[in-house]
């Protein structure tokens, strides 16, 4: 079997509320899906997700290559951009050609990719999110109702910008899932790296005096392991981080540091960088947690992964024009048998839709506003006196 091209789509996720975190929001509630589909000599077509900016410039290292040497393939991606580096978009693009790689790698011997990894179980534990920065209180318990339905017991909500309203919100959603299951969930808060140092140890004390928390998620920058280690030791909470680091050499830091208690990974990063960021969180017995993407593919690697701890998902819906074999169960991801990653584009579908603005608005959280990390300051400011010119 031989790679001979690829081609590129964009679809749609329609999330059906306005979605967003402390840095931004995406108030039409649709995003845009990128999608590469490898194709073979053999006829069978791989499936990535994730960012094609960059596929011009890695898919020569791919051509007329057999697609089932993935490890070997990802390597020799990462140095196509030796030089010019592999963070941001570059390394979603090796991540979703690694993705495409590993379902052919898995439709050729006809199995789900759960279970060419050695999985023994296709029952993924996972936690709700749902990106609900933006939601009245009322949403919000609308939103949680539909993970509760599914016999969810942990839950994460966006937070960071006031610690009274994630005391309320997080009480709020906890007396929902407490209500169904009879017991207290496991509560976590992400603030998106939207707080100094300080300010989340702060922060995360002042919800800790409420109630329990299981973890505070990237409460200072990414790369900050020194801020990092400072919550975690002043906190009752874990700090999870990671999903925002592009390459394994950016963890060594914060497990130097012991910085990181749960190991995040970006969904979006691929199956390659999941299984290695897992291999060397379980070398110093951390935990493992990926972060959700849509069709969640990474929960295929995450179940064959002894240090993994849950599985984030964000929506229980899919992308316009995505098919796919795995469904939400007692908390779960349950994974299907259809070859790969088990999920199947409709071309036609994809094509109906048009792209539209979603993560690249000034106003998204990816975009990161002025403010971020500098809000303990702004309290202190005083008015200019007349004439003064600030």
């Amino acid at each position: 079997m031989r790679i001979t091209g690829y081609r590129t789509l964009t679809t749609l996720h329609r999330w059906g509320r306005p979605i967003g975190d402390a840095n931004g929001s995406v108030d039409s509630g649709t995003t845009q899906v990128p999608i590469v589909l490898l194709t073979t000599d053999t006829g069978l077509v791989g499936v990535g997700l994730g960012s094609h900016t960059h596929v011009e410039d890695l898919f020569p290292v791919l051509d007329g290559k057999d697609p089932r040497a993935v490890h070997a393939l990802y390597d020799r991606m990462l140095a196509r951009v030796f030089k010019a580096g592999h963070a941001g978009a570059v390394f979603g693009t090796i991540g979703a050609l690694d993705m495409a790689l590993w379902d052919l790698k898995a439709k050729a011997v006809e199995q789900p990719l759960w279970r060419l990894l050695g999985a023994a179980d296709h029952v993924v534990p996972a936690y709700a999110s749902g990106l609900d920065g933006p939601l009245s209180d009322d949403a919000l318990v609308e939103l949680q109702q539909q993970f509760v339905e599914r016999g969810f017991t942990a839950v994460k909500l966006k937070g960071g910008l006031d610690a009274a309203a994630d005391v309320r919100r997080l009480r709020l959603v906890g007396d929902v899932y407490a209500a169904a299951s009879g017991r207290e969930p496991a509560l976590m808060l992400d603030a998106n790296e939207s707080l100094s140092r300080k300010e989340a140890v702060r922060h995360t004390a002042h919800i800790e005096d409420a109630l329990d928390l299981f973890w505070i998620e990237e409460p200072v920058r990414r790369w900050d392991a020194d801020g990092l280690a400072l919550v975690s030791r002043s906190v009752r909470a874990a700090v999870a981080t990671g999903e925002n680091l592009t390459g394994l050499e950016q963890f060594r830091p914060l497990i130097r540091a012991n910085a990181a208690d749960i190991v995040q990974t970006g969904s979006i990063w691929g199956i390659t960088h999941f299984l290695r960021v897992a291999g060397l969180a379980h070398a110093f017995d951390l935990p493992v947690s990926p972060v959700a993407y849509c069709a969640n593919p990474v929960a295929h690697a995450a179940a064959v992964m002894p240090n993994h701890l849950a599985t984030e998902v964000q929506d229980i819906g899919f992308p316009v024009g995505l098919t796919v074999d795995q469904s939400f169960e007692d908390g779960s991801i349950v994974l299907g048998e259809v070859p790969g990653l088990g999920v199947e584009v409709d071309e036609a579908a994809v094509d109906a839709v048009a792209a539209m603005a979603g993560w690249a608005a000034p106003s998204s959280p990816h975009v990161r506003p002025p403010s971020a990390g500098r809000r303990l300051v702004g309290q202190f400011r005083r008015a200019p006196a007349p004439g003064h010119l600030s």
